[in-house]
């Protein structure tokens, strides 16, 4: 048996499943786990699981230790280097009139490196600003320029459904979403409905998108003349999420017609 728990890591929504091994831990507790980057900080946010090891993943990685308190001064002392770093950076951007927006730092847990992401219009040269920057911190140093898309997520913030953005919460592959998806959702293709913070159109449409498409599969189309209880008609709305139609008649009235009724009465 494997003991599997998720850790939520310093700078991200998403849920990391390690095996804890033999270390004993529980939620809330700080950690210190294995990734790809080397070791990292990160804080228990799911309670203990026993999985069969045959159901366990061989990419899985370990949890290292329970955090020390020598472990919580190095992360203290990393976010107070983020800190720096980051007012620094700005500094010389302005200095250097570099084209570019300077949108977070972050330092990892054994300081192997340094993460500055940025955006901007086009291509910047930045190798001064690299070359101030390994002056100053003597570590080595990543200038990463990401997209709208992953600026939002990275500031986080409140969607126009009052909830905090999906990017931000729950949707870790940001996934290409296509006005397409909007009028198959019966969204009104006003700009202002259907883009987020970042501008761009909301990830929800294509997280959604799946779903409106199963829906719809029986549902028949808009303009198409079916036959009802009350004689033929055109279908001339969709209410997907209810899994109705409305349709009117030859008579010129408007029914409301439940598909899954239709399909039980064919």
């Amino acid at each position: 048996m494997s003991n599997i728990i998720g850790v939520q890591l310093q700078r991200s929504s998403r849920v990391f499943h390690f095996d804890a091994i033999n270390i004993p831990v529980h939620k809330s507790d700080c950690v210190i786990v294995e990734t790809e980057n080397g070791p990292a900080f990160g804080v228990v946010v799911t309670e203990m699981s026993a999985i069969p090891a045959d159901r366990v993943p061989s990419s899985i990685r370990k949890v290292q230790r329970v955090a020390t308190e020598e472990d919580l001064m190095v992360q203290k002392s990393n976010e107070d280097l983020e800190k720096e770093a980051h007012e620094f950076c700005l500094q010389k951007i302005a200095e250097r009139q570099l084209p570019m927006k300077l949108v977070d730092v972050e330092c990892l847990f054994n300081k192997s490196k340094v993460i500055f992401y940025f955006t901007a219009e086009n291509r910047v040269d930045f190798r001064e600003l690299v070359k101030d920057l390994v002056q100053k911190f003597r570590l080595r140093i990543e200038l990463r320029q990401i997209g709208a898309r992953q600026e939002t997520k990275i500031i986080c913030g409140m969607g126009i459904c009052g909830r905090e953005i999906c990017c931000a919460v729950m949707l870790h592959n940001l996934d290409r979403v296509s006005v397409k998806m909007a009028k198959e959702q019966n969204m009104s293709l006003n700009p202002e409905k259907i883009s987020g913070l970042c501008g761009r159109l909301m990830c929800c449409l294509a997280y959604e998108h799946e779903a409106y498409t199963d829906l719809k599969k029986n549902m028949p189309k808009c303009g198409k003349v079916i036959q009802t209880s009350q004689g033929a008609g055109k279908v001339v709305r969709q209410n997907v999420l209810h899994e109705e139609i409305a349709v009117q008649l030859e008579d010129g009235r408007e029914i409301t017609l439940n598909i899954r009724d239709m399909q039980q009465t064919c």
